[in-house]
């Protein structure tokens, strides 16, 4: 292996490492509030961390699966749920899951990104690979909510979240047509789909909902 595929596989394992740990956290957030003991709250960090990626690595026949294949991450996440639970009170969820919008937008952009890419340097369709990224940033905190036996945020909340990644995604896409360097893209998709989330927040913009009356 080369030194440019070296830091470029390390790169994108430390972005998965910093997306995950960000996505672990609020899921935690979401079973304590749900007033879970702590397997339950292991079993929601554990959905929400690696949720996404197990999903977008089934659709595109990946193996092995990124927890698998790096079992640190798989107990460093299991520590972090356990250590989340000793340290938060159910009374300080609001303040922490307000201060959690920046770590979790930042997953949100790494996640998109490496989902995306992979599925980009697989040589799959343009598309699909954008689907890819967005399912890979969005169906970890699907399965979350699941298992919180609430309707997912990402269909309810109506603040922009899919297509904060959806467009991060594209802006990847056309980067790479453009033949611009690969961590251009990387960090191109990262920065516009971390950016108009946090905008979105910031400026409490919401999806209209479909009035059926």
């Amino acid at each position: 292996m080369s030194n440019i595929e070296s830091f470029r596989l390390h790169t994108l394992v430390a972005l998965e490492y910093l997306g995950t740990a960000a996505f672990a956290v609020s899921g935690v957030l979401g079973a304590i509030r749900k007033r879970m003991d702590i397997v339950g709250i292991c079993v929601c960090g554990f959905l929400a961390a690696f949720g996404g990626g197990t999903l977008r690595d089934v659709l595109i026949d990946r193996r092995p699966f990124f927890w698998v294949e790096h079992q640190e991450a798989l107990l460093g996440i299991l520590l972090l749920c356990a250590a989340c639970a000793t340290f938060f009170k159910h009374h300080q969820l609001e303040t922490s899951e307000k201060l959690l919008s920046i770590p979790d937008a930042l997953g949100l952009g790494l996640f998109c990104t490496t989902g995306l890419h992979l599925s980009w340097t697989m040589g799959q369709p343009p598309a699909v690979a954008v689907m890819m990224g967005v399912v890979t940033g969005t169906f970890g905190g699907v399965l979350r909510d699941m298992a919180c036996n609430e309707i997912p945020s990402l269909f309810r909340d109506h603040r922009p979240y899919a297509i904060c990644a959806l467009f991060g995604a594209s802006v990847y896409v056309v980067l790479a047509w453009m033949a611009m360097p690969e961590w251009v893209a990387l960090a191109a998709c990262t920065f516009v789909t971390t950016g108009t989330r946090l905008v979105t927040l910031w400026l409490n913009l919401k999806l209209p909902a479909v009035d059926f009356d």
